[in-house]
């Protein structure tokens, strides 16, 4: 894939999971404002329900005595009658109808006692309204006329109510507020008018006369201005009294955001399946593209592979073919061997990419049998001894291992210690500096190949065990292989369920470390 092409698709995918972020940041805020915002409203509404409650019980708790008080007086202090009287005719001269409304108001002076005030009495009126229809028909002689009456009496009991509340307003103001109303009827009639609403919240309450607390409240009010709401409470604008009952919502943000949990839970969940799912994208877009990178390299250095042995071969045949070469037995006998050399070459090059192939569908074989590791790196030194002195480099071991018996396929295992010997010298830029150590932890025997070439990098370190990965080296092709040798040592390894790991500082070399079972 391009690389413009690919960086817009990243950047693309990144803008739109920033964007999906945003907008669920975005209408969570939103819907903690609105929710924020309808709790406010609900609660003054509350409380302003709760005031007129607490008005109301006590209007009629009075009232009630009030009137059970006008049954039982006999005598009034004084009485007035208003009567208004009127006559309609329907016009034929036949009947007439006579209308009497009139207006009872009687005064009576009753004791304060009920309302425990210092006033010794107080004057109120009763008020009944008495109306009389008169139906007036002339008699069949005309002369005689018949008349039918009917009288009603009612009360004014909302009329009497309005004035009693008017005045018993004023009475009441002078009556301390603990008389009037105790914080459990405040704290029942707040919980009936949440739970109406649909709150269950936990709240404290206080009722204040003039900035100053009063008996009224809950042990653990604390006037806090963020969280607590006011309502004013048996107002009297006319003596320019009353109070003010404060609710203190302690845990206002947790019940808001607990009524969005669910969906922000939901929001969140399918937000973290889209990152999850991006990043799971992205990092398959990063891999096919680091391996359509290693395939690439691959391929390169296969070619470069085969290519030097292809050509070797082509110039000994064409120098077999020379009829002087063909007349030297001597001539003859080198270019054939070297043409041999160079097919085996080839041939083992197939053999790493097949074991490895094999490898990963666990298709090798792999009898063990029981070995001395000493036995296994003294062979595996041979293979590697003669490149090493050409460079003039140099192998030291310094076995101090005590028990060395492991159960190993001999093969595989000389070719682990052998791979790794072999990147050791291709990695050494100036002549070859190898030391080889061993010795006893626990039940383990630990292997350690010790190099002082160019060393990697942290993040190499981390890749060097997977397969086609290769340490950068500038040219690509100034160090030959494949980038399979390190992969087939870590699979093998893992056969034998041994541990395998590198030490390495960029520029001062590497150590290989890996750690055996050992067998009695």
């Amino acid at each position: 894939m391009d690389k413009k092409l690919f960086g817009l698709l990243i950047a693309l995918m990144t803008l739109a999971l920033l964007g999906i972020i945003f907008v669920q940041w975005y209408w969570i805020s939103n819907s903690y404002k609105s929710k924020e915002s309808q709790f406010v409203t609900t609660v003054h509404q509350v409380l302003l329900d709760t005031a007129d409650e607490i008005e109301l019980r006590e209007a009629e708790k009075y009232f009630e005595l009030y009137n059970d008080l006008l049954k039982e007086s006999e005598n009034p202090e004084s009485i007035t009658f208003s009567e208004l009287i009127y006559r309609i005719g329907n016009g034929k001269g036949n009947d007439a109808h006579l209308f009497s409304d009139g207006i009872l108001e009687e005064d009576f002076k009753l004791s304060s006692s009920f309302l425990d005030t210092d006033v010794d009495s107080i004057l109120f009126k009763k008020i009944t309204t008495k109306k009389i229809k008169t139906r007036v028909t002339k008699g069949i002689d005309g002369v005689k006329n018949k008349i039918a009456k009917t009288e009603t009496f009612s009360r004014l009991k909302p009329y009497e109510r309005a004035r009693f509340e008017n005045a018993f307003s004023n009475i009441s103001a002078k009556i301390p507020i603990h008389r009037r109303v105790t914080a459990n009827d405040i704290k029942s009639i707040i919980k009936d008018e949440l739970a109406l609403r649909g709150i269950n919240s936990d709240f404290q309450f206080a009722v204040y006369s003039n900035d100053l607390a009063t008996k009224v409240r809950t042990q653990r009010f604390d006037l806090n201005p963020e969280t607590t709401f006011k309502v004013s409470l048996f107002e009297n604008e006319d003596l320019n009294v009353g109070y003010q009952l404060y609710v203190n919502f302690y845990e206002q943000e947790k019940d808001i955001f607990g009524s969005l949990i669910g969906m922000t839970i939901l929001s969140l969940l399918f937000t973290g399946v889209i990152f999850v799912a991006f990043y799971s994208a992205l990092s398959q877009l990063f891999k096919q593209r680091q391996i359509s990178q290693i395939k690439n390299d691959f391929i390169n250095n296969m070619t470069h592979e085969f290519k030097t042995p292809i050509a070797t071969i082509n110039l000994a045949l064409d120098a077999i073919n020379n009829p002087k070469v063909k007349a030297s037995e001597e001539f003859t006998s080198k270019y054939l061997r070297m043409i041999r050399d160079e097919n085996q070459r080839m041939h083992e090059q197939v053999e790493n990419v097949l074991r490895i192939s094999k490898l990963d569908k666990n298709e090798l074989d792999l009898p063990k049998e029981r070995y001395d590791l000493h036995d296994l790196i003294e062979d595996s030194i041979s293979h590697i001894e003669l490149i090493v002195e050409d460079r003039g480099g140099y192998i030291n071991s310094h076995l101090g291992a005590l028990q060395t018996n492991i159960l190993v396929n001999e093969s595989h295992m000389t070719n682990v210690i052998v791979n790794i010997l072999d990147n050791a010298v291709k990695y050494s830029e100036d002549a070859p500096k190898i030391d080889i150590y061993t010795e006893n932890v626990n039940n383990f025997v630990v292997l350690k190949i010790r190099d002082q070439g160019m060393g990697m990098s942290k993040s190499a370190v981390k890749k060097i065990f997977e397969k086609f990965y290769r340490v950068p080296t500038g040219d690509i092709h100034n160090v030959k292989g494949h980038g399979l040798g390190l992969s087939y040592v870590k699979r093998i390894l893992d056969d034998h369920d041994a541990q395998v790991s590198v030490e390495s500082d960029q520029g001062k070399g590497s150590t290989f470390i890996i750690k055996l079972h050992l067998i009695s």
